[in-house]
């Protein structure tokens, strides 16, 4: 039997952590919350948090193999039109 082994990686990661883990900066980041367009985050308390699990998964929504694949998601820095938001 193996001893019980503390994790070590953090389970939530705050913005400027986030955004080094995506090669953004912080600022982005916080843009991308306000649009509506980044990785899910959690608010607890008066702290944005992210999981790894989230960061990464939607990092992966924005993967393409060419310009003209779809990909099976979107992570983008636009603003949504009004006609995106059902306006």
């Amino acid at each position: 039997m193996q001893p019980d082994v503390p994790d070590t990686a953090p389970r939530f990661l705050r913005t400027p952590d986030a955004a080094k883990r995506l090669g953004l900066s912080p600022r982005t980041l916080e843009k991308h919350r306000c649009f509506g367009t980044g990785p899910i985050y959690h608010k607890l308390g008066g702290r944005i948090v992210y999981t790894v699990a989230d960061i990464d998964d939607w990092a992966a929504a924005g993967m393409r193999r060419s310009t003209s694949d779809p990909g099976p998601g979107l992570a983008t820095t636009r603003r949504r039109a009004a006609s995106d938001r059902g306006r």
